[in-house]
């Protein structure tokens, strides 16, 4: 029996590949914010005879005291874990600092995935076929402003989306730097757009237009189909991009060492402060 631990569990793709896991008889960690979709989804799990093998961490992402307690919850009760899986994603029209002094988006989108990353990778690295899929958008573009990683000049959420996308693309860059020898594949994913709950802060105009996009959005069951895949069979490469199934490469503009380093400098120091 494998474990998978999903963040982003109770909605949407998450959702999805946490029950067909269980359906599949594995046991899966499921990470969300929302006490009561964690609860329906323990219930469901129950009902379905997988009780035993359903696991929910309630923890609120952005808050990365909170994301330091989940690694070490995870890393006290499972000696071994065979995927980690970020889904995990929260949009804000305004912009929003947290209680511990940073901008949401960045906390949530990138530095909470950066300390599940690296803190679970010991857990990773004994699994027959280990992996680590994000499910951040590489291929999207976006600006780095790396003067102002926290957008606290030029706030915009969609801005703030797509840079955290890049800062993703680096982190598996990173990963796989600081990790030379390492068993474990950092899988970076581009879903494409896909009808799930779009977890947010809207305008009205916004959400007019998230409603638009729903309309051709891929229902979420198609849409896990290259995702099971990646998970079942991950690429032999250290670190891989996919938009959809079609692969992309990881040598690009986009995933620079040099930058790659760069952010993991700042990340490193930002977090020992």
């Amino acid at each position: 029996m494998k474990t998978y631990v999903i963040t982003g569990g109770t909605d949407g793709i998450g959702k999805a590949l946490a029950d067909r896991y269980l359906e599949r008889g594995q046991e899966v960690v499921v990470i969300g914010r929302s006490a009561e979709k964690g609860e329906a989804w323990l219930a469901a799990a129950q009902h379905r005879g997988a009780a035993a093998r359903a696991h929910f961490i309630r923890a609120d992402l952005s808050r990365l005291s909170e994301t330091r307690e989940v690694v070490e919850r995870i890393r006290s009760a499972w000696a071994q874990i065979d995927a980690l899986v970020l889904c995990a994603r929260h949009f804000r029209t305004t912009r929003l600092v947290t209680a511990e002094g940073f901008e949401n988006t960045f906390a949530h989108f990138y530095l909470s995935r950066f300390v599940l990353s690296h803190g679970l990778a010991d857990l990773l690295k004994t699994a027959a076929a280990p992996v680590i899929l994000n499910v951040a958008g590489p291929g999207g573009g976006g600006e780095i402003r790396w003067g102002d990683l926290q957008l606290a000049r030029e706030y915009d959420g969609q801005r703030a989306l797509m840079q955290g996308g890049r800062l993703n693309d680096l982190l598996g860059v990173a990963f796989v730097d600081t990790r030379p020898t390492t068993t474990v594949r950092y899988v970076l994913l581009n879903p494409g757009t896909v009808n799930t709950g779009f977890s947010g802060q809207y305008t009205p105009d916004v959400m007019t237009q998230i409603d638009i996009i729903r309309r051709s959005a891929q229902p979420v069951h198609e849409a896990i189909v290259p995702i099971l895949k990646l998970l079942d069979d991950p690429p032999l490469a250290p670190l891989s991009a996919f938009v959809r199934d079609k692969p992309l490469s990881a040598q690009g503009p986009g995933f620079t060492l040099v930058e790659a380093r760069r952010l993991h400098r700042y990340t490193t120091g930002l977090l020992a402060d």
